[in-house]
Formats: structure tokens, sequence, C-alpha cells
């Protein structure tokens, strides 16, 4: 039996290294497409109806579980393709859903493959995909904590000690509350799709702010923080900004 299986991953490279290493070891499984956008997939998903979708979880425009959380009823078995460090690796261990990290190794593709083609044969797909997205959802909030990869370890921070993100050329910058920074070898887009959108905005696309630390918007297009800082609020973010405070 053939699995109607679609990729999606934002970095063509990785799309091509996953294709190449699906097409050598897994003859069940027929890649029928690989998006770099996820909007295109979810415009194509009902006209394919895949049965596995290999899905990034941080991609720029439209984290993973964005990508999930706008399909009505996920009936396709899932692996998550996702870095080192992402904090939702436990919440997808919990409802016993796929994934790999990147860099794939090959028994851990194989392990992944496999429980997927089960779970596919035992029909649990569904059950397992709406386990997934009520935890994320319940997991979202100011005592969530984040995971920032740093040279020598990692660092554990509460959503609500972080005022917000600043992007430096392909770095990042995050800013606590006791007035410290640390540069974040991960991108911006990296880090806005794995924050809670509740806690986090993004208002430009070089600054992610933390909502409750907001106190002063100005006409001019800045924002002011508690800790004083401004930060530019781009003209396209104003009404969707300006929304946020009058709901």
């Amino acid at each position: 039996m053939k699995i109607r299986t679609i990729l999606i991953d934002d970095e063509p490279k990785a799309l091509a290294i996953l294709e190449e290493k699906l097409a050598r070891s897994f003859g069940q499984i027929e890649v029928v497409k690989s998006y770099r956008d996820p909007e295109q997939a979810l415009e194509e998903l009902s006209r394919i109806s895949p049965q596995l979708i290999f899905l990034d979880i941080a991609m720029p425009r439209m984290s993973g579980f964005d990508f999930l959380e706008r399909i009505p009823d996920p009936k396709f078995e899932i692996i998550f393709v996702t870095a080192f460090g992402d904090y939702a690796i436990e919440a997808i261990k919990h409802c016993a859903i796929g994934y790999v990290v990147k860099p794939i190794v090959n028994e851990e593709l194989e392990t992944a493959v496999n429980n997927a083609m089960r779970n596919i044969e035992r029909n649990t797909t569904q059950q397992q995909n709406d386990y997934l997205l009520n935890n994320l959802r319940s997991e979202e909030g100011e005592n969530k904590k984040l995971v920032i990869p740093v040279d020598d370890g990692l660092i554990f921070s509460e959503y609500k000690d972080i005022v917000r993100f600043e992007g430096e050329t392909g770095y990042t910058r995050i800013h606590f509350t006791n007035g410290s920074s640390i540069l974040s070898a991960y991108n911006i887009g990296y880090y806005y799709s794995v924050v809670s959108k509740k806690v986090f905005f993004q208002v430009h696309k070089s600054h992610i702010v933390n909502i409750s630390h907001i106190t002063r918007y100005f006409k001019d297009g800045l924002i002011e923080l508690r800790n004083q800082h401004q930060v530019p609020l781009s003209r396209r973010k104003r009404d969707e900004f300006l929304a946020i405070f009058t709901r």
C-alpha cells in the first residue's frame, strides 16, 4: 500500500534531503508534492488528500502548529520536523505523534515512518491530532517556558520575564525584565513561530513584543514598553495591533 505524502518546509535544501531519504529507504511512501509555502499547501490539501504530512515546525510566516490549527478536521498522520530545543517536543511526545530532529538521522526517520504507518492502519490519527491541539492551546500563557539555545546549553525563561525579541542580522536579541539580554543564533522568524500569539505580537519584521509590557502607543508609529524602550510599529500592522486593545 502506497502512503500519499506531502512535505512542507520553507528550506529547499531540507526538502531535497528529506525527499531523497524517503525515496531511497521507504518504497511505500509516495511523495505527491513538496511545499515551501504552507499557505499553498493549505489551498491544495483537500485536492491531494494526503495520508501523511512531514511538517516543519519553525517556518517564518506560519509555524507547523499554526498550519495544523487552520485545518478544521485534520485526519492525516503527521511527522513534525524540528530543530533541537523546540519547546513543543514534549507536547508532541505526549500525544504519540512522530517527529524527527534536524539534521535528520536515518534511524529516527525509520522509527517515525513505521509508527506513522502503524497509526494509519489503526485509524488513531484524528484522536492524536485533537489531543495535540488541545495540549498546545492549554499550554499558552504567561507561565509558559521558552527554551532558548545558547552556546553552553539551554536557558529556560517564562514568557512573563521576556520583554521583547529584536532581530539582528540573522540572530535574535532577547530582552528580559531584569534589564539583561542575550543573543540567540536563531533568527526572529523562528521565535515568532514558537511563542504564543496570545502573549507576543510581531509589531515589525525585526521586533516581537510581550503585549503585557506595552505601556504607550505614539501616532508617529512607535510603541513604548515598561522598560522605557521604544520600538517601531509597522504601518501594515497598526490596525491589527490596535484591535488587540479594543476587543
